[in-house]
């Protein structure tokens, strides 16, 4: 590869940064990064009523959260609209556009004619070859005007797809189309390509169902003396287990949405590369480094790519695991404590910081783990597993004699272990156990029970165990074993 690699990541600010715009995004950063080019940062806001300031803002720190830099940028569309509107005059003075009068409703009642009467709709020229002084009376009327960019009437549009091959497409079959609005601001067809263009852009990596477009955008390019193609490559759609296309209805799509469920950046940046590509050895755990070393865009899927949210959680928590135990208590169990205000008394909580990290999935799950440790007034055990309680075996001795043993024994993992205290009582702690882990921390399958005791402390553990015996009633009032 001789010229510079020059690529660009470049969302429409219209709503949060999604699944299949992070992937593109990474795609682009590993390839600039891999061949020493530079990665770009557009945001493509030509459609201002549809804009956002604070979506604009979120596209940038999700990027960041992901550790995708950018070397330039970013750059707003709405900040070049000169130099849009100044190639669209070029393209009308050199024939290459005309300006349109046709309303929006009569385009629609003309395509909605043509597909009754089982014609191919689009726009059919009518103002194509209008005169001066037809134009000027359309103008005189107060009609809007939209500038619309002529296409060929013969011949094929070809260009390379690195995934696809070549693709082509027969001018007779792509219409007129717009390239300024009636309120003056460019259309995206335009901007792609003078931004491209002035950008020396050598690749174009992006979703595939923005293949159509390449046509439009390449014959923009010429018409402006640009004959020559950056080099495409359009990605495979991302589908959900339903195999249709990414989308609310399967789960968490928006990058937000992840960061907020839990999920560390390093394992969304590693499992959005596996998204359509997989290193030449087939590991999933790949580090930021190697991912730039070993990226290539030829070894990207040419098929859809499934997005396996159980996968997901599986790398998220080998990440979590993989972290010293440090910096996980540090970066994700402070945090956690923070949120639920709980003082983050680490010394007393760094055996249940270590039992933890090797247990949860994400750090919204650690969170609910360690709902526990609230103050008393907000400790709630849920009817359901209350029921647990009520059907333990002779749950009254099991929590007296807990109780008893927790009031005099020595306050470490050791000495507050309960098995051979249950098992005196002739009953098996398989069975039993799951009573206590309720009593303690509201659930029966939580973080290991002893840890959590000691981190509760002995004044508040036996405060849940005599609250759980009270309710319990007497011994007569017990269900049959």
């Amino acid at each position: 590869m001789v010229e510079p690699v020059r690529v660009r990541f470049s969302p429409a600010p219209t709503g949060f940064l999604h699944v299949g715009g992070a992937r593109t995004a990474l795609f682009n950063w590993l390839f600039a990064r891999h061949h020493g080019g530079a990665f770009i940062l557009r945001i493509e806001d030509t459609d201002v009523a549809r804009s956002r300031e604070e979506w604009i803002t979120g596209i940038q720190q999700t990027l960041l959260w992901l550790g995708l830099t950018w070397d330039e940028g970013p750059v707003l569309q709405s900040t070049r609209f000169d130099a849009y509107l100044a190639a669209a005059q070029r393209l009308l003075a050199e024939g290459h556009a005309y300006e349109c009068y046709c309303t929006e409703e009569e385009v629609r009642e003309r395509n909605e004619a043509a597909r009754r009467e089982g014609r191919t709709p689009g726009y059919d020229g009518r103002c194509r070859n209008l005169t001066v002084e037809e134009r000027a009376a359309l103008a005189a009327e107060g009609r809007p005007r939209t500038i619309r960019f002529r296409t060929p009437d013969e011949g094929v549009s070809r260009f390379v797809d690195v995934l696809r091959g070549e693709v082509a497409v027969d001018w007779a079959t792509v219409h007129d189309f717009v390239i300024v609005r009636s309120d003056g601001t460019p259309l995206f067809f335009l901007a792609n390509a003078v931004d491209d263009i002035d950008m020396d852009i050598t690749h174009v990596i992006r979703g595939e169902d923005l293949i159509d477009s390449t046509h439009r955008v390449l014959a923009i390019r010429a018409a402006l003396g640009h004959p020559e193609q950056p080099v495409y490559a359009h990605l495979p759609l991302i589908v959900g287990k339903d195999r249709a296309k990414l989308s609310k209805r399967h789960g968490a799509i928006a990058l937000e949405d992840f960061r907020e469920r839990g999920y560390l950046p390093e394992a969304l940046l590693n499992y959005l590369a596996l998204l359509g590509w997989a290193p030449p050895d087939g590991r999933e755990i790949v580090s930021r480094d190697e991912l730039i070393a070993m990226f290539e865009l030829d070894d990207v899927n040419r098929s859809a790519a499934f997005f396996d949210y159980d996968k997901l959680d599986w790398m998220n928590g080998e990440y979590i695991r993989a972290m010293p135990l440090d910096r996980f208590e540090r970066e994700i169990f402070e945090p956690a404590l923070q949120r639920l205000r709980v003082a983050p008394e680490l010394d007393a909580y760094h055996a249940l910081a270590e039992a933890a990290q090797v247990r949860i999935t994400t750090t919204k799950d650690l969170e609910d783990q360690l709902s526990f440790l609230v103050e008393e007034k907000n400790f709630v055990i849920p009817d359901d597993e209350w029921e647990r309680v009520i059907a333990t075996e002779r749950a009254q001795e099991l929590f007296d004699a807990a109780i008893r043993h927790l009031e005099t024994c020595e306050w470490t993992h050791e000495g507050i272990n309960l098995k051979s205290t249950v098992e005196g009582l002739g009953l098996k702690p398989r069975k039993v156990m799951p009573a206590l882990y309720v009593a303690i921390e509201g659930r029966a399958r939580a973080l290991p029970l002893y840890e959590s005791i000691q981190a509760l402390g002995r004044d508040r553990s036996l405060a849940r165990l005599r609250r759980a015996r009270e309710r319990l009633g007497a011994p007569s009032e017990a269900p049959p074993a």
